[in-house]
């Protein structure tokens, strides 16, 4: 459900963040940094955070109907 999703949306961001950091040692990119900046506009920030949120959600929707429809043709 929703519940399952959000966390998963959290670890995967989570899991990004700790990947940028350990990428961006050394190469001067600020890029951790600023994925961890609070954003100015609060309004592009939850649009952006719905854009991500629905495209995880179809992404984990259609993983699921493929692995219905190889489970059905196994059998």
């Amino acid at each position: 459900g929703a519940k399952v999703v959000r966390v998963l949306y959290r670890f995967a961001r989570y899991v990004m963040i700790e990947n940028v950091k350990k990428l961006s040692v050394g190469t001067g990119i600020p890029s951790a940094e600023a994925v961890m900046q609070r954003p100015r506009n609060m309004y592009i920030a939850k649009a952006r955070h719905r854009v991500a949120y629905n495209k995880l959600l179809q992404i984990l929707q259609r993983e699921h109907f493929i692995f219905q429809e190889y489970r059905r043709k196994a059998q």
